[in-house]
């Protein structure tokens, strides 16, 4: 059990048990990629997989940092506290030093940290280490921050600290979400809504296909689709890309990159409304067809998937999902597949064969369950 493994290596790391255990979820995004940075909208749900910190107080004012899947150890003072460090201990020092910059104490501690959120696969193993660390040092530390607060720190680690351009969406979800839901999030005004995802109930089971391709977000690739969003909304006089009403207008105003760049954003934002609509009503054919069309506009339009993920969509919906879509920031990482339960095993044999069959390693596959958002477990 990933608690035990982490008070186990604390225990080894100090001597002494840890004050407390603490999880940050990953998570998966039903819907509304890229939208999130464009004052858009996004519904994601928060996994069983987590990101798990172990820690305990010390009174020198220094962090020592370790990560037991690495089996490698960190000590930082605060002068260490350099943004742009790189290195997996950035995740960490970056939440440390955002709480700081914010004007909170925060005193020295022990962090072990263990993980099984898959690394690069579109399941934000980044915030959820953020997301467990920030949590552990608000209790260690007895700091009172609202939720969204604190996802916001959370947020700055990543952007600030360790130099990804990433929105709001993986860190809300991994603070905020809870079991049994999707988290709706207005990437503009904060607003949030627990919608029920009980998609077990209606027969159905959400497939997570992780097909190994790995991906940053500190690449060009991800800073590049930001930018040319950012261009655009120059272009347009808009202040985001969620202002754009008249897309056709829009469109015809803006060189070809560009106009492909918004309509997958402007139509993103409208999946992700009318994916709300069909999960009120139970309808999940058609959350299945807005999940399908969502990867088309990313493979078509923002240009962010790549050969291992559409072939795992096209082999699904080939094998009878009802919609299936790439999640995560791109160019690799996992789909998700909405799929009837008793067509769950054909469906991973098939994409297992396909993968084979292009000379890819094979996927892992497993069933994701809504979950809840960062907590103390002990």
């Amino acid at each position: 059990m990933l608690t035990q493994q982490a008070i186990d290596a604390f225990a080894g790391l100090t001597g002494a048990a840890p004050e407390g255990v603490w999880a940050g979820p990953g998570r998966i995004n039903l819907i509304g990629e890229h939208t999130d940075y464009n004052d858009g909208y996004v519904l994601p749900f928060a996994l069983p997989q987590a990101a798990c910190v172990a820690a305990s107080r010390r009174t020198d004012g220094r962090w020592r940092l370790r990560s037991v899947d690495l089996d490698e150890t960190v000590e930082l003072g605060a002068d260490d506290l350099v943004p742009g460090t790189p290195g997996w201990h950035s995740y960490l020092a970056g939440v440390v030093w955002a709480l700081r910059q914010a004007g909170h104490r925060v005193d020295g501690a022990d962090l072990v940290l263990t993980s099984d959120v898959p690394l690069g696969a579109g399941l934000s193993s980044s915030a959820a280490i953020e997301c467990a660390t920030l949590t552990a040092l608000v209790d260690l530390n007895d700091l009172q921050i609202a939720p969204i607060d604190r996802a916001k720190l959370a947020r700055v680690a990543e952007n600030a600290y360790v130099g990804a351009p990433t929105g709001l969406l993986d860190q809300a979800a991994s603070t905020l979400c809870k079991a049994d839901h999707a988290l709706f999030l207005d990437c503009r005004t904060l607003e949030t809504e627990q919608v029920p995802l009980a998609v077990t109930d209606a027969g159905l089971e959400i497939l997570v296909v992780d097909t190994r391709t790995r991906h940053s977000h500190v690449d060009g690739e991800y800073a590049a689709r930001r930018a040319s969003c950012e261009n655009a909304c120059q272009l347009l006089g808009v202040p985001a890309l969620r202002d754009v009403t008249d897309l056709d207008s829009a469109l015809a105003r803006l060189p070809e990159l560009e106009a492909r760049r918004v309509r997958h954003v402007v139509t993103e934002n409208q999946r992700v409304l009318d994916s709300m609509t069909a999960l009120a009503a139970g309808d999940y054919p058609e959350l299945g067809r807005l999940m399908t069309a969502s990867h088309a506009s990313m493979r078509d339009d923002y240009e962010i998937t790549e050969t291992s993920v559409d072939l795992a969509v096209e082999t699904a919906l080939d094998s009878g999902a009802l919609g299936a879509r790439m999640t995560g920031g791109g160019f690799g990482g996992c789909v998700l597949a909405l799929v009837r339960a008793d067509r769950v095993d054909g469906i991973v044999t098939a994409v297992r064969e396909a993968f084979a069959s292009a000379g890819l390693g094979e996927p892992v596959t497993f069933l994701a369950r809504p979950s809840a958002g960062a907590r103390r477990l002990v």
